[in-house]
């Protein structure tokens, strides 16, 4: 229905992606400045988490370390799932995504900067041989999503790292997600790698803006 609506006032298919992404953005926005700042909070408790952990070092203990976590978590409000709400309710949009792009009827033949049909892949080099599961081409639009997931996973590794429950995903979200997106991508519609490059792109951005004007660690 958003598609729809847009394409009323809008031929150009690439500006109605962008308008869509930056829709989808600002509706989430409030749980997302609740993720961040929930991380900030397991920042600034991360002595106390680290003091507990090495209070209980034995796995007989493990439940008398979980209270106390528990406890501490309670105390200084930062919520369990307050880190993953956001990421959890992007999962249906994007499946929506990955259900729409590649069958749009409207997207057939489409042309956007260089890519000349938005509903499949927008080959800038053909190879002259197969890659098994990549393909026999380069898509631009892929490339730059699985660069732009790069840099934004690499601009929340540190704090990833400084979160317990994330820590052990930082290999699997700074470097294998990206290269496995760029595969994945490589051979589906250039609308759904634009799609996703942009959502990165715009992620970055609002990232940047929640740590610049909404979240003081020092307050916190």
């Amino acid at each position: 229905p958003m598609f729809d609506f847009f394409s009323r006032f809008i031929g150009n298919f690439g500006i109605i992606i962008l308008l869509m992404t930056i829709v989808l953005k600002v509706v989430i926005s409030p749980l997302t400045l609740k993720s961040y700042m929930s991380t900030a909070k397991m920042n600034v408790i991360k002595p106390e988490i680290d003091r507990i952990n090495a209070k209980y070092p034995k796995q007989e203990d493990a439940m008398k370390k979980q209270q106390e976590l528990m406890d501490l978590y309670q105390r200084s409000g930062v919520s369990m799932m307050g880190g993953c709400l956001p990421m959890l309710l992007q999962f249906p949009i994007l499946i929506a995504m990955f259900r729409f792009f590649p069958v749009s009827f409207e997207l057939r033949q489409q042309s956007f900067l260089w890519a000349s049909d938005l509903s499949t892949y927008d080959s800038i080099l053909d190879l002259p041989f197969k890659i098994p599961m990549y393909g026999d081409h380069v898509s631009l639009f892929a490339l730059l999503m699985a660069v732009t997931m790069f840099f934004y996973s690499k601009m929340n590794s540190k704090q990833m790292a400084s979160n317990p429950q994330m820590a052990g995903m930082n290999f699997m979200t700074v470097y294998f997600m990206p290269i496995f997106m760029l595969i994945f991508c490589n051979t589906l519609s250039s609308a759904l790698s634009y799609y996703y490059m942009l959502s990165n792109l715009l992620t970055m951005l609002q990232t940047w803006v929640i740590r610049r004007f909404f979240v003081d660690e020092k307050k916190i």
